[in-house]
């Protein structure tokens, strides 16, 4: 590549980000017999496939959705699964199986390399290993700047950038970072937040080697659920009560819950029996349920809804029997460096405040509150340029039900899209392999037929 095209390449399509999400939509996209398609597929990461989810190299760290979920394709659900028992990682009775995430990472590479080849006489899959810094509209298409000052145009551009996490706080740091230093293995670490950023804190301190205490706070204090074997209820979208306010609904599921325990269910179905409609859900609710959702309900329903590996769990509750992990629910009030960190955590159900002196302090908070703080150079380029704007509740891109960019002016864009979690003010429930896949066939559908 040298430079800026000089004609524009009919049914072209750039996929700006090439993990998980971007992977899947070309697979997707290049499922068409379109013999004039082109799909540029461009990632500043030095592997496809991986993102921040799926570039672990820790075997404990393991998928939360079981193997027989975890399909790139909508249309042949057991592709993963077959692919695990062909390479013999797997075996029929051992269903279900929760795949290491590296081994998940192969997969989709192996995906790639397959489509590479397959593509390599038609050229329609290209993959440009570059960071990218900005899409711009032009009369004709959009162009996608690079960082090695080159560029690269299409008919259109599908943002597929996946998770971004919010900078470390204060003194904090992030697993895995350069600060992320050795540690004495007896050293008290305290970690920000309990959900599943936490868990895999605590499986890589293992791998380590470390054996001190870890001291995790977060608002509730609670750790995400275990997964079991089950059978998701049927329900059919009559039975839901869409549109109501965020009150009514809680009600209505928690009594839900009760007549399924009371015929001997366990309520994980129930949760999973509601998944096939919890994007409509969340898009009939008024805009004051979302809110409230987001800020109050939300850590309980995420402890429930996203759930961990059972063998993962039973790791993580011996080490919280133990002592080895100690749960606080609570919010830190003050930081002081004296050589360790003396901080001051006030607890949630008493106010009284405790001190802990710890030797680091671990940011597993999440992803990136607020999009137009996102650190992806692309994401923030189009919101500061006005061509995208954060979506009502700022989780997110504001997109329309068909995945366009809707700018800060309001105008729904046609020329650039989005998939994955960037999407989740207008999808919610769009941050697994499940939900994304579907999501990406229905785009490739739209856009080629």
């Amino acid at each position: 590549m040298t430079g800026r095209a000089n004609s524009m390449i009919p049914n072209s399509i750039i996929i700006v980000g090439g993990g998980a999400s971007g992977v899947v939509l070309a697979a997707h996209l290049l499922k068409s017999s379109n013999p004039d398609l082109r799909v540029t597929l461009i990632e500043k990461r030095p592997h496809f496939g991986q993102g921040i989810a799926y570039s672990t190299l820790l075997s404990a760290h393991v998928l939360n959705v079981s193997a027989a979920g975890m399909s790139a394709y909508a249309d042949d659900p057991g592709n993963f699964w077959r692919w695990l028992q062909e390479r013999g990682f797997a075996t029929p009775e051992q269903a279900p199986v929760y795949a290491p995430r590296s081994i998940y990472a192969r997969y989709l590479g192996e995906l790639l390399d397959e489509l590479e080849a397959r593509e390599k006489q038609t050229g329609r899959l290209r993959l440009i290993r570059e960071e990218s810094l900005s899409i711009t509209p032009t009369a004709s298409g959009v162009e996608v700047a690079l960082a090695n000052g080159t560029s690269v145009v299409a008919h259109l551009a599908v943002l597929a950038t996946g998770h971004d996490e919010e900078p470390a706080q204060g003194h904090a740091v992030r697993m895995g970072s350069e600060a992320d230093t050795a540690l004495p293995t007896d050293a008290s670490v305290m970690v920000l937040g309990t959900g599943l950023s936490m868990v895999d804190a605590f499986l890589a301190l293992e791998q380590r080697g470390h054996r001190g205490d870890i001291i995790a706070v977060s608002r509730r204090g609670l750790l995400p659920s275990p997964h079991r074997k089950g059978n998701p209820i049927k329900l059919d979208v009559a039975d839901i009560p869409l549109g109501t306010q965020l009150s009514y609904f809680v009600g209505w599921f928690r009594d839900l819950i009760k007549e399924n325990q009371k015929a001997g269910i366990d309520w994980r179905d129930v949760v999973d029996g509601l998944r096939p409609f919890n994007q409509k859900i969340w898009q009939n609710w008024p805009a004051s349920a979302k809110r409230r959702f987001v800020e109050h309900t939300k850590a309980w329903w995420d402890i429930h809804r996203h759930r961990m590996a059972p063998e993962v769990y039973a790791r993580v509750t011996e080490a919280v029997r133990s002592g080895r992990i100690r749960l606080v629910a609570g919010r830190v009030i003050d930081i002081a460096r004296n050589g360790a960190f003396a901080v001051q955590v006030q607890s949630r159900h008493t106010q009284r405040l405790e001190s802990f002196e710890v030797a680091r302090i671990y940011d597993c908070s999440g992803i990136v509150r607020d999009i137009s703080t996102s650190s992806n150079s692309v994401v923030r380029s189009l919101v500061d340029r006005g061509l995208a704007r954060p979506d009502p509740l700022r989780i997110g891109l504001d997109v329309s039900a068909r995945c366009e960019i809707i700018a800060g002016d309001g105008t729904v864009s046609a020329k650039i899209l989005a998939v994955g979690p960037l999407t989740r003010g207008t999808f919610f429930e769009i941050d697994a392999i499940p939900d994304i896949r579907v999501q990406c066939a229905r785009l490739s559908k739209q856009l080629l037929g």
